[in-house]
């Protein structure tokens, strides 16, 4: 059999390779460190555009501290308390929740349990489908949306309602015979308002074959139109006593 030709600059002879061509085929193979489709480098691209939106939100911020004074208050008066005396923006939405329940609750176990709920969703939903877009497709859009405006319909009433009983748990306890402790209603009723109402959103989404990842964005919409939502009724609209009010007509309290 006669001798193949080779060619040396592609397959030089050389004693101490440990590697041989051994075949040449047609077809396709796995690649090593492969990038994914249409994806591109978090530096430069994304880095660039974060370094721009922060030296855009600093230029604002430099705007408005320029042409505008910040609101301050008059010098605090140790003899006299503010009324009503609210949290910063950031908290008040929890503020709001402790008025309709147990402190305790309102202010340290739901908040710990959603911040639980946040760690835990990449190990509950670890489908690669859909990832890096968002609301993952276009039924979790609709999803998120439906979910949105049944939060806004169903939240406001329900602060209205307990408003209107009393703004504090011990004020459903004249609905309640009078041997009943005060725990049930700042933790029983409220805790299971909730969860019936986030037992019915999961028995929608189980009805509709929604995904583990449609079933995340739907209870994650609804805290967050709930956290907004809260946080709105505080800072509006919570006057004198945290008593609710229409915005401008407080009354006036020494």
């Amino acid at each position: 059999m006669a001798e193949e030709k080779r060619d040396p600059q592609i397959f030089p002879v050389d004693p101490n390779k440990t590697y041989g061509l051994m075949e040449l085929a047609r077809g396709t193979s796995p690649l090593v460190a492969k990038e994914p489709d249409d994806t591109v480098m978090t530096f430069p691209h994304l880095v660039i555009i974060e370094v721009l939106a922060a030296l855009a939100v600093m230029a604002l911020l430099l705007f408005l501290s320029a042409v505008r004074d910040a609101p301050l208050e008059e010098i605090a008066n140790p003899d006299v308390s503010p009324n009503p005396g609210k949290a910063a923006w950031y908290l008040v939405g929890v503020q709001e929740l402790i008025l309709h329940m147990h402190p305790t609750v309102g202010a340290i176990l739901i908040p710990a349990v959603v911040v639980l709920g946040l760690i835990v969703i990449p190990y509950i939903d670890r489908s690669p489908g859909g990832i890096g877009r968002w609301f993952g497709s276009e039924r979790g859009k609709r999803i998120a949306l439906v979910a949105a405006l049944v939060t806004l319909v169903v939240v406001p009433p329900l602060v209205l309602l307990d408003s209107h009983i009393g703004d504090r748990p011990v004020a459903w306890r004249q609905w309640l015979p009078k041997a009943t402790p005060v725990w049930v209603a700042g933790i029983v009723i409220p805790v299971g308002v909730i969860l019936i109402l986030l037992g019915i959103l999961y028995f929608v989404l189980r009805r509709i074959r929604a995904t583990t990842r449609e079933m995340m964005i739907a209870f994650f919409t609804v805290f967050a139109v709930a956290l907004i939502i809260l946080t709105i009724i505080a800072l509006i609209f919570r006057g004198p006593y945290m008593h609710i009010y229409w915005p401008g007509r407080w009354p006036e309290v020494h």
